[in-house]
Parts: structure tokens; C-alpha cells; sequence
């Protein structure tokens, strides 16, 4: 019996695919080695990460003022809360969140999780409004139906727009439940889940396999966060880009994120279109 495999990998990358359209993939200004040796550790050991202050107070004013008007309906279910405004298609709507999403540090990190020509895999701004209840406890790769342990095959962000306490819905997490294996948090955990308290402008960056949710909002006002969820190059992303971003937007738009949104080739050919790169795609008139 003769066994056939894929022609050799050179092939397809010196094709009219990869020699034309080279990958951006780690291009991103450079952020020492050292940092992100001591984050990837912290992240090894409790699954998650927060990088304070991240961005400064215009920055976050920019966001706040630009999402707060886009908000219309809560939840549709307990899940997404009834009472949490989402916004959806975010990268459709605006630029203003492009800095989350190609953030260096971010970048810097995901080089060393996932593989190259990684894929956003959603951006949605979350404001938990007073009186939300506690979300339900998940990881964010749950749906990539592979058993644990292993490893995560996908990492979030979550911004914090405000300032995020005991009181208002920081987001909570285990610390260490990255490793368990298919295992449910018991009743003493879910009762002693960790808030992320952090500044507005920090970030907290986690695995795909660490258990967390949103908190309860018990305070008087408004929680308002931004989340950019990312994942391997040869998984399927939580939102369809290619369907939610017109072509004029994606145009609009850094090589990093257009490489991100899909307009990419994870090897030998994985993302093509018609047997050519998706890239071409920009370049061609219309697509609004």
C-alpha cells in the first residue's frame, strides 16, 4: 500500500502565496527579552497575568467616549447577562481599540503561547451595569472539544476602561486552574474565585484554559471593559471577520490586524482563497 503525504512544505512556500506576501508575524515593535521571561513565568504558574497601567488615562478617555455611545441592548441570555451591554463587530465599528488588540507587550506574549500567524479570535466591549449578577465560571477555549490537561489554544485580554474593584465586576478568576484536567471548580472554589483588582489602563492577559468570568457588579455605576481574544492559526475564531469587517475597513487597518483578522496563510496553505493569498483580496476594488 502506498502511502501519499503533502508535497514538501517548500513548495507551497515559495509559492506566488509566501514569496509575495511575507508574513508580519513578529514584527512588532520588540519588547526585552527579560519582561517577557517573567511574565511567561507568572503565566506558567497561575495561568494569568496583569500588565498595570498599560495605557494611559487619554488613551482610556479615547476608548470610553468612542464605546459608551455604541452601547444599545443587554444580554440575551445569563451567560452574556442581563444586565451587560456587548458590543459585538467592534473592529467593523471603530480604530479606536486597535491599540488592545496589537499591543507589543501582547504581541511579545502571544509569540511565545500560540503559533505564528495567530488569529484574533473576537473584541467586544463589556459594561456590567449595577445590580449584574456574577457570570457563570468557563474557560474561553471550552468549545475546542480536546480533553484536558493541555495546552491552551487560545489567550484573552480584558482592558479595564474603569477602574476595577472588589465592588463593580472585576473580573475573577482560579489562579492555577489553567493545568486542571475536565474537572468542574468545586463549591470552595467558585466561593473563593480571585477579583482582578487593577487601575483603568491595566490589563489582565490569561490563558484559554484558566477558569474565570465576570464578577457581580454591586457598586452604582457602570463597569466598562474591553476584551480581545485570540487563537491558534489553524483554529476556527469566535467571530467571522471576513464576514463582520467589510474590505474597506479591513484596508483601514494595521498589516498586524489584517494579518489577525484572517487576511493571512498559517503553512502550507491553510486561509487561501481561490489558491491564492487572502491579501489579494485588499487589493482588489470593492468589498464594501
Amino acid at each position: 500500500m502506498t502511502t501519499t503525504t503533502l508535497p514538501e512544505r517548500h513548495d507551497y512556500m515559495s509559492s506566488g502565496c509566501a514569496r509575495t506576501y511575507r508574513s508580519t508575524a513578529g514584527t512588532q515593535p520588540a519588547v526585552p527579552a527579560a519582561q517577557l521571561d517573567e511574565l511567561m513565568g507568572q503565566l506558567q504558574r497561575d495561568g494569568f497575568v496583569v500588565l498595570e497601567r498599560l495605557f494611559d488615562d487619554q488613551q482610556v478617555s479615547r476608548m470610553r467616549e468612542d464605546l459608551l455611545g455604541r452601547f444599545a441592548h443587554t444580554g440575551r441570555n445569563s451567560f452574556e447577562g442581563a444586565r451587560t451591554q456587548r458590543l459585538y463587530a467592534v473592529i467593523a465599528k471603530t480604530r479606536v481599540c486597535d491599540a488592545l488588540v496589537e499591543h507589543p507587550l501582547i504581541l511579545g506574549l502571544l509569540d511565545r503561547l500560540l503559533a505564528p500567524n495567530y488569529l484574533l479570535s473576537q473584541l467586544q466591549a463589556i459594561n456590567i451595569l449595577p445590580g449584574e449578577c456574577a457570570q457563570h465560571l468557563h474557560y474561553d477555549d471550552a468549545f475546542y472539544p480536546m480533553a484536558r490537561p493541555r495546552p491552551p489554544y487560545g489567550a484573552a485580554t480584558v482592558m479595564a476602561l474603569d477602574d476595577f474593584t472588589h465592588d463593580n465586576g472585576a473580573t475573577v478568576v482560579i489562579p492555577g486552574s489553567h493545568l486542571w484536567d475536565g474537572r468542574l471548580p468545586t463549591a470552595a472554589e467558585q466561593a473563593s474565585v480571585m477579583p482582578v483588582i487593577m487601575p483603568k489602563g491595566s490589563v489582565v492577559f490569561f490563558l484559554g484554559t484558566l477558569w474565570h468570568g465576570g464578577g457581580a457588579n454591586h457598586s452604582g455605576a457602570p463597569r466598562l471593559a474591553l476584551t480581545a481574544q485570540y487563537c491558534e492559526p489553524w483554529a476556527r475564531q469566535q467571530e467571522n471577520f471576513i464576514l463582520s469587517t467589510p474590505r474597506h475597513v479591513a484596508r483601514q487597518c494595521s498589516e498586524h490586524i489584517q494579518r489577525m483578522l484572517g487576511y493571512s496563510i498559517h503553512a502550507p496553505f491553510m486561509g487561501m482563497v481561490n489558491g491564492m493569498h487572502p491579501k489579494r483580496m485588499l487589493e482588489e476594488p470593492g468589498g464594501h
